[in-house]
């Protein structure tokens, strides 16, 4: 047991602090009692240790406990804004679809670190900005987004590095508008960058080709979007709904149009 003696001077207490935080007790035992004790003591003795705020309150995250989550990780916002503001917006976009509040706060990132484009739990800061435009139905801001996160990355490492679901929803964003070519070719990127198995594009390609009144093509697409869905290649996150996820049930229902049309 690491005790909080008085006598440690502040560097002291600061060094024992983090070296609970990088202890096996906290990472190896998430939400446990034990764990989070260890995340406690290391508080007490740096309350200024934002990563500690952050980590004590991910199991309440996980549970689904808004009220003791959100107090402890403004915290951590509020100790270091350059390291959890971001991460932040990235819980409120994906655990409480909060999109203004996800904004708000991946805005602020930028302005934090201008002319970079952060990654907070690794996504890019302009893609995350697309998905909560798109939550908002602001369907400009949101194509304008993952058009530059799409153009950031192809300019960086190449089109194929981008993560295809930016072409899944910006696909989307043009089907919505209709504008189904533009909506075809981007779902057929998506299919390109994944070894052409991805439920989700076969789906709303099959909707594009049925709209054009190409049966053919649109029983082929939404055939193989069953096959990929039942193998597990279709938009999913750990933990929550992602936006705009397919279910079996809206597959069928396109085959359902083809019978009956």
């Amino acid at each position: 047991m690491i005790a909080c003696n008085s006598t440690k001077t502040k560097e002291e207490k600061e060094a024992i602090s983090k070296k609970i935080m990088r202890s096996s007790v906290v990472h190896n035992f998430q939400g446990l009692p034990k764990s989070m004790t260890a995340i406690e003591k290391a508080i007490k003795l740096d309350p200024k240790n934002a990563d500690a705020w952050r980590e004590l309150s991910v199991p309440y995250l996980k549970r689904g406990m808004p009220t003791q989550w959100k107090p402890l990780f403004d915290k951590a916002v509020a100790l270091n804004p350059k390291e959890w503001q971001g991460w932040r917006g990235y819980l409120y976009l994906y655990f409480y679809r909060n999109y203004k509040n996800a904004i708000i706060d991946f805005d602020a990132t930028d302005a934090l670190t201008p002319n970079f484009d952060d990654h907070p739990q690794g996504q890019s800061v302009n893609y995350m900005r697309g998905v909560a435009y798109l939550g908002l139905k602001d369907y400009t801001k949101s194509k304008m987004y993952f058009d530059t996160y799409i153009r950031d990355q192809t300019k960086t490492y190449g089109e194929d590095y981008a993560d295809v679901t930016a072409f899944l929803y910006r696909g989307i964003i043009a089907y919505t508008k209709q504008d189904i070519t533009t909506a075809k070719q981007d779902f057929f990127k998506v299919l390109k960058y994944s070894a052409n198995h991805y439920a989700d594009a076969h789906y709303y390609l099959a909707k594009c080709f049925l709209e054009e009144g190409n049966k053919d093509k649109s029983n082929f697409h939404i055939q193989e979007a069953v096959k990929d869905f039942n193998a597990g290649y279709f938009h999913t996150r750990d933990y929550i709904e992602v936006l705009h996820q397919i279910y079996i049930q809206d597959l069928n229902e396109v085959i359902n149009q083809l019978e009956n049309s």
